[in-house]
């Protein structure tokens, strides 16, 4: 299925292995990673097609259904279960409607999701005139061509997933490997620069900003030292903490970006990334808070320019900027039914089922 700007294959989480060290082989023989061409798997050799979610019924009440998001790194033998993918998430819905988890209602179905990476709380609503799925629709996202039936999606419980805090670090700004920096955790740990301390303009394209080995191996040092200093270890192996670089906004929006994945651009701005700024925004003292266009209200849309177009971002807020307490944060996503199938992989993959 497509979800937002991503896509991957979506399993019952019943149909694939409790133990993560097994699921983790089994989902790198799926995709077909450790490969950068990913040619003997179903991985699209891009970051944003190399994803994968497992989604089952959920026990845990007002919830329908357990979501499990798996990042497959596409050059390593790694599936990196620490964070969330927002945009994966916009198919989460239809999926357990096709795969007969929930029962679609007309005019439109809610479904309430736990994301089992991060614990967070999902409620995502899809239309189903007539008690079915309309992937059909005029709502563009920048990322995706042509247009489709908008699902609305409203991310809770999202400050501190990791950490706890919204400031892990208890600073609004660390200076990190002489670079100011704000360590933010909404949604995803994330350590936010100014593109110009970065060497950066912060209007460069990915490819630009991937061909410069230099500004990664600058960015990991810091990210290494940030990763410390919000209590996350080593993150080695990991794609968090992510990292992210901002501007002035352009193009009438609220602020530029750019994502790092964290050793590569991303090609346009995730909806975890999305959040984890916004929040960042609001937050007075930040670096995020220095740049973005915001205002005094309880509810706004924070605007991110990104490098294919922007993300618009609904974020519902209480108390003061000082100490700003999240309520939700929302965004307007597409998805779309691909293909239904089976998928085949090597039986020694698997040898503990092979056995029973």
């Amino acid at each position: 299925m497509r979800g937002g700007t991503s896509k991957g294959p979506y399993f019952r989480l019943e149909d694939v292995p409790e133990d993560r060290v097994i699921l983790e082989r089994l989902l790198l023989r799926v995709m077909g990673s450790p490969d950068a061409r990913q040619i003997d798997g179903l991985g699209g050799a891009d970051w944003l097609t190399s994803k994968t979610a497992m989604v089952g019924p959920s026990k845990r009440p007002d919830v329908d259904v357990d979501y499990l998001f798996g990042q497959v790194i596409i050059d390593k033998g790694i599936v990196d279960f620490r964070p969330n993918c927002g945009n994966l998430t916009s198919a989460v819905g239809p999926f357990a409607i096709e795969a007969g988890m929930i029962k679609a209602v007309d005019p439109e179905t809610k479904v309430r999701i736990f994301n089992v990476n991060t614990g967070a709380l999902i409620e995502a609503i899809i239309q189903t005139p007539g008690g079915k799925i309309n992937y059909e629709g005029a709502t563009a996202i920048d990322g995706v061509p042509g247009t489709a039936a908008p699902i609305s999606l409203f991310f809770y419980d999202l400050v501190g997933t990791r950490t706890g805090k919204l400031l892990p670090t208890g600073n609004p700004i660390d200076f990190i490997e002489g670079v100011d920096v704000s360590c933010i955790d909404a949604a995803i740990p994330m350590i936010i620069a100014r593109a110009e301390d970065m060497g950066k303009t912060g209007y460069e394209s990915p490819t630009e900003i991937n061909a410069d080995k230099a500004f990664f191996k600058k960015l990991e040092k810091i990210r290494i030292n940030a990763s410390h200093k919000m209590g996350l270890g080593d993150p080695t192996g990991s794609v968090v903490p992510k990292f992210c670089i901002i501007s002035k906004a352009r193009h009438d929006g609220s602020i530029n970006a750019r994502y790092m994945v964290p050793h590569q651009c991303h090609a346009t701005f995730p909806l975890v990334g999305g959040q984890c700024l916004a929040a960042a925004s609001l937050q007075k003292g930040t670096i995020a808070a220095e740049i973005t266009r915001v205002n005094e209200d309880k509810t706004q849309t924070i605007t991110i320019e990104h490098p294919v177009g922007m993300l618009e971002t609904v974020i519902d807020y209480t108390g003061s900027r000082d100490m700003p307490e999240i309520k939700r944060i929302g965004f307007v996503r597409t998805a779309r039914k691909l293909m239904v199938g089976e998928v085949y992989i090597p039986e020694s993959t698997w040898p503990e089922r092979a056995q029973a």
